[in-house]
């Protein structure tokens, strides 16, 4: 496996990580009387900085690209699923924003925080088995190298040095206090 793809599927292991977290979040969140609100925000900014600016990111604007000019169409197959899957993403942390945005509405943030949930891990297994390994058969060894280094200028560019330990430190704090 290319250090590109191997990039990426660890990235979605740290996303499904996160998945839980939010589940569990989600789960306490139903039986308390008062919702602390602030986790809630620190986690859709893990989800909007990490998975989507930074993840979907290192996707749409370095890997479908290559991916589209090695020939795989951009409409229509895994590569159009994918952009509407993130397109879908998207409005789900849009939705959760809006449900603590004034009056917590628990019913909405649940709903959308699992929605998201099951749409990530969909979209995860089908990059994991289906994307990635028809990008590693249409892309040179050249190209999946020249992807990494693409990868590593973009989380440099998109969330700087020292951003990830800083946001993995901030899941570990959430998964401490929202435990299995």
């Amino acid at each position: 496996m290319s250090k590109a793809i191997a990039d990426l599927m660890n990235e979605h292991e740290a996303i499904l990580s996160a998945i839980h977290i939010l589940e569990r979040m989600i789960a306490t969140i139903e039986k308390a009387t008062s919702v602390e609100t602030k986790d809630i925000h620190d986690f859709i900014g893990f989800l909007k900085e990490f998975a989507d600016k930074c993840h979907h990111g290192k996707e749409e604007g370095l890997l479908f690209p290559a991916m589209i000019g090695a020939g795989v169409p951009d409409q229509g197959g895994p590569i159009g699923v994918m952009l509407a899957e993130h397109a879908q993403g998207r409005k789900l942390i849009r939705d959760m924003e809006e449900s603590i945005s004034t009056d917590v509405d628990r019913m909405k943030l649940a709903q959308a925080a699992r929605e998201y949930a099951n749409l990530l891990r969909n979209h995860i297994q089908k990059e994991n088995n289906v994307l990635f390994p028809m990008a590693e058969r249409v892309l040179t060894e050249t190209q999946l190298e020249k992807l990494y280094k693409g990868f590593e200028e973009h989380e440099e560019k998109v969330i700087g040095q020292g951003r990830h330990e800083e946001l993995h430190a901030m899941l570990k704090s959430l998964q401490e206090k929202y435990p299995m």
